[in-house]
């Protein structure tokens, strides 16, 4: 019997490349344990993933409990390839898969990696930094997915599935509480309604207060607090036709604090001899374990969220057709304290909004997964729309402008699985696309107004090769392509050159992957291998050009190229009844290889490779932000009956690894994360047959302190060493105990 994840699994199999079957849902069986297939829809037709010949990796919600992954920005914990970077504006988040993702941020600039929410894709990534309730699974698809999902997934896709309704009543209620003053509570209920329709509604609740202080009135702050609500109707009127109604809503804030963690004594605000640290910082002690900082304004975000979508399937036999329409609003309101203080002689500020809103619509053929011969084709529309209003000012880097920027695309893809011997399939993909982008930028502080607009159309591709040696045993070779479309620089400092030079062109991609997927001693053994070579070309980042006038300027360009090969190896053991092993980790191998005419980071000299006029490095042979060379993570779940009893005891020790990385681009020495490892326990009891379950944890067991993201502000403090940072969640030790009840 299928399933996509049994109930009492207490952790899902977390497989990079592919995700393990054995029996996570039978822990106790009398003999081998259950095995159950875990089944995904990364190539649009439901299947196991241990014969997607791409790598694939699956998380399950119970593995995101035992990893304190709360957040979207906690994933990079449990997916070694996959760095999430959160940043004081929703707009500057970014997601990197295999050392690749976007480091330049404007409205018009879509991410290096798509995502992608019950089969509709999000056009603005930092919406899906809000809400990770009510999930049944996350697939993380590596490399280049553009041939199946469009633009946006140069780098990779992470694809996002809710829970659906299901055919007996059922319902639950969690909460969790801990030392650090996190409260949630969440609950859901489902069920037929009759024989036709059955519904699911959820409802969710967390509040985080932070782990940050405000000296300057006491308040904490790097918290949230949100509360969702998610609906699936489901109408089955006949054997051969389903529509899924789904709608979701998300309310909710972050506060946004940035201790200083280096400061140099002569580190003045703004040059003035009258502001030094004693002065801006007075009361808070600098050093890698600051937790305090001063701002007399309350920066946070305020955003919410709302979306619908509409999933039709007929099945007339030799294949199902399918059509899904998507409708987002997504609006944040972002307010930052630009001079980092709470000194009222020089008080910045910087206020925005940003609003985005999509429609989409799919239409997509797929054909029976038991013939020789396979295929999925089908079409693609999506109209885009985003609205940025920005003001910074009114002491120093003055700036109010309002942009738009609109994309329409339409798109045919197909791909075809040919099994032309017993056990070896050919696959096949193309995708071509057009999209027409368009854009307004209104500079208001310097009465100027710019609109224009670009189409293009392109193609992308997909092969592989795989052959199955035994039922367990397969092992593949594919290419994939990947496009990042053309986009406008549509920042602070878009001028008369900017219009002129035109759109930055499209980043392409290159890849070669092959892998082997396998399973011994009936599935309570998986090891899967995967090694990769991509390369990008036009890569889109910050750099310098010579615009038609003949100057110089900072802004978005085609850089260069960068290279990324590494190889991903993962295993998954049921070690007995009881104990289960899963072990996981990349090496990764990225590097610019041509990029001559990049930023210098602040303080860089002429003797550390800045120089020309206008200043600038060659970033050649040099990694890519967000890049480290090795992550793994590891997992031990056991559980165990109490004889005599109705319970059972449950312990969970999950940790994960990460070599040292650079927030920074531009390779800038204050913005380096050194190697950190995090270990979660928890323990616990259930009682299987009454459906409850207690359980308490330690996270960040040794209070290992590490940053989620830094800057380098010197040039705001007089070109003094000037650091400060994100805190993450569990930045500090902290416990916890979450409780769930269901029937």
């Amino acid at each position: 019997m299928r399933r996509l994840f049994s109930s009492t699994s207490l952790s899902s199999w977390l497989v990079a490349g592919m995700m393990a079957a054995g029996g996570a849902g039978a822990a106790h069986a009398a003999a081998a344990p259950a095995v159950d297939e875990v089944i995904v829809t990364a190539e649009k037709r439901v299947e196991n993933v241990q014969s997607v010949p791409q790598a694939v990796q699956v998380v399950g919600p119970s593995q995101l409990a035992a990893a304190g992954v709360r957040e979207f920005t906690d994933l990079t914990k449990l997916a070694p390839s996959l760095v999430v970077r959160p940043a004081e504006q929703p707009v500057n988040s970014s997601v990197s898969i295999r050392g690749v993702g976007t480091f330049a941020f404007s409205i018009g600039v879509e991410p290096s990696v798509a995502i992608q929410v019950d089969d509709v894709p999000v056009a603005f990534q930092a919406r899906a930094f809000t809400d990770l309730s009510d999930i049944e699974r996350i697939e993380v698809l590596r490399g280049p997915q553009s041939t199946l999902y469009g633009k946006s997934a140069s780098a990779g896709l992470i694809n996002i599935v809710t829970r659906s309704p299901s055919k007996v009543f059922t319902a639950d209620l969690n909460a969790l509480v801990t030392t650090d003053q996190e409260y949630g509570v969440g609950g859901s209920v489902s069920g037929p309604i009759n024989d036709q329709v059955a519904v699911r509604l959820s409802a969710n609740y967390d509040d985080f207060e932070g782990n940050a202080r405000n000296v300057f009135n006491g308040a904490k702050a790097s918290g949230r607090e949100f509360a969702s609500v998610h609906g699936k109707l489901l109408w089955t009127p006949t054997d051969k036709f389903t529509a899924t109604l789904g709608w979701s809503y998300v309310d909710g804030k972050t506060t946004v604090g940035r201790p200083f963690i280096a400061l140099a004594p002569t580190a003045t605000l703004r040059g003035n001899p009258a502001l030094p640290p004693s002065v801006f910082e007075a009361g808070i002690t600098v050093g890698p374990d600051n937790t305090n900082f001063a701002n007399n304004f309350g920066a946070r975000t305020d955003y919410n969220d709302n979306s619908q979508s509409l999933k039709l399937e007929y099945d007339f036999g030799p294949a199902t057709l399918v059509s899904i329409t998507g409708n987002d609003n997504y609006k944040v309101t972002d307010l930052l304290d630009v001079d980092e203080t709470a000194v009222s002689q020089i008080d910045n500020r910087q206020i925005g909004d940003f609003k985005s809103g999509q429609v989409t619509q799919e239409v997509r053929v797929v054909s029976r997964g038991d013939q020789p011969l396979r295929y999925t084709a089908g079409v693609f529309y999506a109209d885009i729309d985003f609205v940025r209003n920005f003001f910074r000012g009114p002491v120093f880097s003055l700036a109010r402008w309002y942009a738009t920027s609109s994309s329409q695309q339409e798109a045919a893809f197909g791909q075809v699985d040919w099994e032309f011997v017993p056990g070896t399939t050919l696959t096949g993909g193309i995708r071509r696309q057009h999209e027409k982008i368009d854009y307004t930028f209104q500079d208001i502080l310097n009465n100027a107004f710019f609109s224009g607009g670009a189409s293009e159309t392109f193609n992308t591709y997909r092969g592989a090769l795989n052959h199955k040696f035994t039922d367990d045993v397969m092992a593949y070779v594919s290419y994939a392509t990947g496009h990042k479309g053309q986009t406008y620089d549509l920042t602070t400092g878009f001028n008369q050159n900017r219009f002129l030079a035109g759109p930055v062109k499209p980043e392409t991609s290159k890849s070669w992957e092959t892998g082997a997927r396998t399973q011994f001693f009936e599935h309570r053994l998986t090891l899967n291998v995967t090694a990769f070579h991509t390369i990008y070309q036009d890569f889109q980042a910050q750099g310098i050009e010579t615009l038609p006038d003949g100057t110089s300027n900072f802004r978005l360009a085609n850089v260069g190229r960068l290279r990324t090969q590494g190889v991903e190896v993962d295993s998954a053991a049921r070690l007995s009844d009881d104990l289960q092993l899963m072990v996981s980790g990349a090496y990764i191998d990225a590097k610019i290889t041509d990029f001559p005419f990049a930023q210098c980071y602040p303080l860089q000299t002429a003797a550390q490779g800045c120089a020309g006029s206008p200043a600038r490095q060659n970033l050649a042979g040099k990694p890519p932000a967000q890049a480290p060379k090795f992550k793994m993570s590891a997992d031990v779940n056991y559980t165990h009956p109490l004889a005599g009893t109705p319970f059972e005891v449950l312990a969970i020790g999950s940790y994960a690894y990460q070599s040292k990385m650079n927030y920074s681009l531009n390779q800038d020495p204050q913005t380096i994360q050194k190697a950190y490892g995090i270990l979660n326990l928890s323990a616990g009891i259930r009682n299987p047959g009454q459906h409850y379950e207690v359980v308490a944890f330690v996270n960040n067991v040794f209070d290992e302190h590490y940053y989620s993201n830094i800057f380098d502000q010197a040039g705001t403090y007089n070109n003094q060493l000037a650091t400060q940072v994100i805190l993450p969640r569990d930045f500090k030790r902290f416990a916890g105990i979450r409780a769930s009840y269901s029937f």
